[in-house]
């Protein structure tokens, strides 16, 4: 069923709405998936936080234009699906996890930061941790320096005799 010119216009406005406020563009091809198949794939991207559309091309170029995403109008060719994310992860994450086990989704590109993405930059993306990852990481990092001097500190005060009975003496003091 095709749309009327209004309809078409409230999906471009949606679409370049959901452009504005995304970071991350990946897009990929879906001939061949069940509904089950897609469905599925919807699921998983509304979890993560991604906007997944499949749309009609002509309207989809429209909607990015004039976007940081307007450098992937030449892979938009051929039955896409569509996934826009605010995390720089989270669409390409989503479209190359599904597409590992499903051998007919193929990634088709993207876009990221203004630039254009091909099939393997998309991969590339989707293999950076999560944001939440990023952090616990650095978290530990800070903390390591820390744990190491006060372990350094336990032996040396364990090695002159202070140990473990010093600090009970200090309490029965007090």
């Amino acid at each position: 069923m095709s749309l009327n010119r209004n309809e078409k216009a409230a999906v471009v406005a949606d679409v370049s709405a959901q452009a504005a406020k995304s970071q991350t563009l990946a897009l990929a091809e879906y001939r061949g998936l069940t509904v089950e198949h897609l469905n599925k794939l919807r699921v998983d991207a509304r979890s993560k936080g991604v906007y997944l559309h499949v749309l009609k091309n002509t309207l989809a170029r429209r909607a990015v234009a004039g976007t940081p995403f307007e450098v992937a109008a030449e892979t938009m060719a051929g039955p896409l699906i569509y996934g826009f994310s605010e995390d720089p992860v989270a669409a390409a994450k989503v479209i190359a996890d599904f597409a590992k086990g499903n051998d007919k989704l193929v990634i088709k590109g993207g876009a990221y930061a203004g630039k254009a993405l091909d099939a393997n930059g998309v991969k590339s993306l989707a293999s950076i941790p999560s944001r939440e990852v990023l952090i616990a990481q650095v978290a530990g990092l800070l903390k390591s320096p820390i744990q190491r001097m006060a372990g350094v500190i336990a032996a040396v005060a364990e090695k002159k005799g202070g140990g473990a009975e010093a600090p009970a003496a200090e309490a029965s003091a007090a």
